[in-house]
């Protein structure tokens, strides 16, 4: 008996394929209705409006609020393993996390008193270390941090709704690799990080876990503080070690990503963007504070254990409120407010993406702009490598926090003492300060980092390790590829200049027809002199009746046959090449025309030989020849 997925996995597959086949046939329209119209260069500064602090606060808070959902429960899920007597770990944990959180909000005011202007990571690694790789560090890492981050996010609002929907937990990875292709579309169409309708389901978030949080205090004034089934508080279960401590504080801090989009968002608030950026930071900062205390606080009263069929702020959720209309609007929330977390991260990884390609350390490609003025291609790629890890992970936040926040911690780091190097440098006013905030914030972001690392290595945290040097060590080729084209392309403007050369013209023709007229046609209009036309035939007779009918014609230019022994065009075409490289003495250059006919209807290719593109992708290894496809376009 067929199971219910496999009927939705072949139902998605039917209509991916009609898709595919309408997006083929009409791919201007489709393009037009998915991703809009063209805009302008001149539109771009257009659409970028400044923000009040209040206003920017919900809009830029998605990632790192967002994260309070499941931080807490990544935290106690590896301890839960222990018994019921761990439970209470999730206080001191949880306090531990927002000690981090405080650390690194104060580091990063600094930074946006240093860099006005947006200081990432990777612009300020760039500015205060002369060692290119350690700003690779942070980008690489950075860019990694981005992926997993829309991985993770959407895992977490797909495994919200099948809390609340069980019956959705079979299609997770399915609905979650789709939720990434709306986001793609969304974010190619050009809908602005900044658009403020975004603020609103980061607000109605905010207000839920606040509502939640309250309503708990409310049920703990009328039943205890200590009910039944609160953990006894201070037990040391068996089996407890430094490492699995260490481990849990680590999940617990997948609650902290996100955290530098303020600091590199400083630009779109209004003046005065520095103090506007730090009341965002403070506000943010004090309200996630507030949540993950509460919340942690309300799992630890209740005894909550972690499901992974059923999520802690499910259970919470519902021991308050049933499965009543404010369990639905809490979740649903939760659902929004995390896919736009991974929103948000389409246009820091676009953006960073294209800095560090302007650079030369990623394909230019990604400096591209599309239709709609984002950074089309590295919006793509963001899609494309979060679905594949979704794909791998069948959606399961659990299996991908081991791989989560290393990267974002050793930006952190790398940032940190990219700004202690620059107050010693720079000095300034309270510039001991703000030396020592940053060295207290480097100090405590790379201690996390190598906890992250030992504790998370056998969980996966390896892939990590070895992506990110693969990562930076192929940026560096890159950037030595642009450098090595450059250096050959470069020329003396005093001394070179371009020069006349013979030039030998062959038209490679099949028989006698409109086609072969129309290549004719273009080849004799550029050079009737050193014109000739080649006919490959695979026997005497064919090759005999094509002389008969080109005199019959009236020998339009001189025609050359060849016979192929093989069946083959190419290697008596290679041969003929190379005589006339050696006769020329490489003094002349070829230039082979390629007659192609163009069919109306685009299956009509698969009707017909490919000869043309085939020759092309041969004859491109020939260094001094030169290839025209002239093409013939059918009317029926």
């Amino acid at each position: 008996m067929t199971h219910p997925s496999q009927i939705l996995e072949i139902i998605f597959a039917a209509i991916a394929l009609i898709a595919i086949w309408f997006s083929i046939t009409n791919f201007s329209s489709v393009k037009r209705i998915l991703i809009g119209r063209p805009m302008r260069t001149a539109e771009l500064n257009a659409q970028h409006n400044k923000l009040l602090w209040y206003i920017a606060l919900p809009i830029l808070s998605a990632d790192l609020y967002s994260s309070v959902s499941y931080g807490p429960e990544s935290g106690i899920t590896e301890l839960i393993n222990l018994g019921s007597e761990a439970k209470w770990y999730i206080i001191p944990i949880t306090i531990s996390t927002i000690i981090l959180l405080a650390i690194l909000i104060v580091s990063y005011i600094m930074g946006i008193l240093a860099y006005p202007n947006g200081g990432g990571a990777y612009a300020i690694a760039k500015d205060n270390f002369k060692q290119r790789w350690i700003s690779l560090v942070a980008s690489s890492s950075l860019l990694v941090d981005y992926i997993l981050t829309v991985a993770v996010s959407v895992s977490a609002a797909l495994e919200a709704v099948s809390s609340a929907y069980p019956v959705v937990a079979p299609y997770e990875t399915v609905l979650a690799i789709f939720c990434v292709f709306i986001l793609l579309i969304v974010n190619l169409r050009g809908v602005a990080e900044s658009a403020k309708i975004f603020a609103w389901p980061t607000l109605g978030f905010m207000g839920c876990m606040l509502i939640l949080i309250g309503f708990g205090f409310i049920d703990e004034v009328n039943h205890g503080f200590v009910q039944p089934a609160t953990p006894h508080f201070g037990t040391v279960p068996d089996g407890l070690t430094l490492l699995l401590l260490l481990k849990a504080f680590s999940s617990a801090c997948s609650a902290l990503t996100g955290i530098e989009t303020i600091s590199n968002a400083v630009p779109i608030f209004r003046e005065p963007q520095q103090k506007s950026a730090i009341k965002t930071y403070i506000a943010l900062g004090t309200i996630t504070s507030v949540t993950l205390l509460g919340f942690a606080y309300h799992l630890y009263v209740r005894g909550i254990s972690p499901d992974p069929h059923n999520t802690m702020l499910s259970q919470l959720t519902q021991y308050y409120f049933g499965h009543g209309i404010v369990y639905q609007i809490i979740i649903w929330f939760t659902f929004i407010v995390l896919l736009l977390a991974a929103n948000s991260t389409f246009t820091g990884f676009s953006q960073l993406a294209a800095i560090v390609a302007a650079d030369g350390y990623l394909p230019r490609g990604l400096t591209n702009r599309g239709d709609r003025l984002g950074y089309s291609n590295g919006i793509i790629a963001l899609a494309a490598t979060a679905s594949l890890l979704i794909l791998a992970f069948h959606a399961h936040t659990n299996a991908l926090i081991p791989l989560y926040a290393i990267g974002v911690f050793l930006s952190f780091t790398v940032a940190q003492f990219g700004l202690v190097k620059r107050w010693k440098r720079v000095k300034g006013s309270h510039w001991k300060i703000k030396l020592a905030i940053n060295t207290v914030g480097a100090s405590i972001t790379s201690i996390v980092a190598v906890i992250f690392a030992v504790t998370k290595f056998t969980s996966g945290a390896w892939v990590v390790l070895v992506v990110l040097p693969v990562f930076i060590l192929g940026s560096i080729y890159v950037q030595r590829h642009y450098y090595a084209v450059a250096a050959e392309l470069r020329i003396d403007l005093k001394t070179e200049h371009p020069e006349t050369n013979r030039v030998i013209t062959i038209v490679l023709v099949s028989g006698i027809h409109r086609v072969i007229r129309n290549t004719l046609s273009f080849a004799k209009s550029l050079d009737q002199e050193n014109l000739l036309a080649v006919y490959v035939g695979f026997d005497d007779e064919s090759m005999k009746r094509m002389e008969a009918k080109w005199e019959e014609w009236g020998t339009p230019c001189r025609l050359l046959t060849l016979k192929s022994k093989y069946r083959s065009i190419l290697e008596p075409l290679t041969r003929l090449i190379h005589i006339i490289e050696e006769k020329e003495q490489y003094k002349a250059q070829i230039h082979i025309v390629i007659p192609q006919f163009i069919p109306k209807k685009w299956w009509h290719n698969l009707l017909h030989n490919q000869t043309a593109l085939l020759l092309r992708l041969w004859l491109m290894r020939h260094k001094d020849v030169v290839i025209s496809t002239v093409p013939y376009h059918l009317k029926k």
